[in-house]
């Protein structure tokens, strides 16, 4: 296959891995089959479609696929006659609803399967992000910088797990929703931002799995209407902050993948329908209590209404990032918080905010925290200082966006005054 053509195998592979596995999982009861039954299926893809073109819907081509290979390999295992005769009932419409939700959904189901409480912390990230976002195991080791052989274990052991602990593949009843709801909203945003600042594989904003994440969303928000008045507010204040943030995701980088700082998007060309739909979410979530998630929607909510640049409330953005850090304390949000102080009351008062929490070692080795000291001491008409520290976040800057971006302003700052630094737009690797 040529490289175009690999290429766009790997967009369907993306776009469809954990929709193909999920569906096949359901249908046999063992996601370590499914995920063997998919990867023989993008194997014949490879093979075949050069040669005899590719499918009009490729991905339900890779499920049918997925789904006879899993048949096959359970047919040759006669001692799992059960799941043969499950494997048999495949039906290409989707599960009927479970009469305990009310609700079917093959990626929901998942997503509550990885996140099962019988699992370690570091196995629901790991699962999710290889079942339901599609990553590699070897791009999921670069995203939290680990050998791919610790992630493989990891994710080998999980699926163990689930099988040697019967844990069900499927959404659970309603009793169990709230104890369980939090740690699947941490996951589902965990799938927005891989998408939105695509830390692993193309540099370009993954577009499906942000349209996968507020999908999900959306369908998580319907399904807890009646859960407790904390779950309920969060799992709106989350579809609020996906949707506002999302609502600028076209302005976010150029045709060529350049990074756009907020303070130069259009702002007439950003998503009106997605902010109407964030701002009824958040109107809805502060209704019924106060979560990190909704400190996080107020700061989008604060971007996504202004006018333009200039007219940011920064009072209003500072004092949600209090409440996040009441609620929710970490020193990303912490060194957001100092840029947000930077632009309400002055350069110098943001370093000094900087300052404190600068020596955190969970960001050393990162571009945070020097990217933002460059632009403050920049703003603050220090340009040797500002050049060193844009200097410094370029070694640090995890791919090539990001080091471009610093190039650009360590240009500007060695030339004239540039934009400005903007709080969480930069790629978090």
């Amino acid at each position: 296959m040529s490289d175009s053509g690999t290429a766009g195998l790997d967009g369907v592979y993306r776009a469809e891995f954990g929709r193909a596995v999920a569906t096949v999982a359901r249908l046999t009861g063992d996601i370590e089959l499914a995920e063997d039954a998919v990867q023989e299926a993008f194997a014949t893809a490879l093979r075949t479609w050069p040669r005899d073109g590719v499918p009009a819907r490729p991905g339900a081509w890779i499920t049918t696929t997925a789904r006879n290979r899993a048949l096959d390999r359970l047919r040759r295992e006669a001692a799992r006659s059960d799941k043969e005769r499950d494997a048999v009932r495949f039906d290409p419409e989707p599960a009927p609803a479970d009469p305990d939700t009310g609700f079917s959904d093959d990626r929901l189901v998942m997503i509550f399967t990885c996140c099962h409480p019988a699992l370690a912390e570091p196995a629901r990230v790991a699962l999710t992000l290889r079942f339901v976002c599609g990553l590699r195991t070897a791009e999921i080791a670069r995203m939290f910088l680990q050998p791919e052989a610790t992630v493989a274990q990891r994710i080998t052991r999980a699926k163990a797990k689930i099988r040697q602990a019967r844990i069900p593949l499927r959404v659970p009843p309603a009793r169990l929703l709230p104890e369980r709801a939090p740690t699947v909203l941490a996951v589902v945003y965990l799938l927005f931002t891989e998408g939105y600042f695509a830390t692993a594989g193309p540099s370009a904003v993954r577009d499906e799995l942000c349209d996968e994440a507020i999908r999900v969303g959306r369908l998580l928000c319907e399904l807890l209407p009646d859960a407790e008045r904390a779950v309920r507010s969060e799992s709106h204040a989350l579809l609020a902050l996906m949707l506002l943030t999302d609502s600028r995701r076209a302005q976010r980088r150029t045709g060529d993948g350049e990074l756009v700082p907020l303070a130069e998007q259009d702002r007439n060309r950003w998503d009106r329908v997605a902010i109407r739909a964030g701002l009824n979410h958040l109107v809805r979530a502060a209704a019924d209590g106060n979560g990190p998630y909704l400190a996080q929607a107020r700061i989008a909510a604060a971007h996504a209404t202004a006018p333009d640049w200039a007219a940011t409330d920064w009072p209003a953005i500072v004092a949600a990032y209090d409440d996040l850090l009441a609620l929710a304390p970490s020193p990303v949000a912490r060194v957001n918080r100092a840029i947000a102080v930077g632009l309400r009351d002055g350069p110098e008062a943001g370093l000094l905010a900087l300052d404190a929490v600068a020596g955190d070692q969970r960001l050393a080795g990162g571009q945070l925290v020097t990217a933002a000291r460059a632009d403050l001491y920049r703003r603050a008409g220090r340009r040797t200082d500002a050049a060193r520290e844009y200097r410094a976040a370029i070694a640090a800057a995890g791919n090539d966006p990001a080091r471009r971006y610093l190039r650009r302003r360590l240009a500007e700052t060695e030339v004239a005054e540039g934009p400005e630094f903007v709080s969480g737009e930069l790629p978090r690797r």
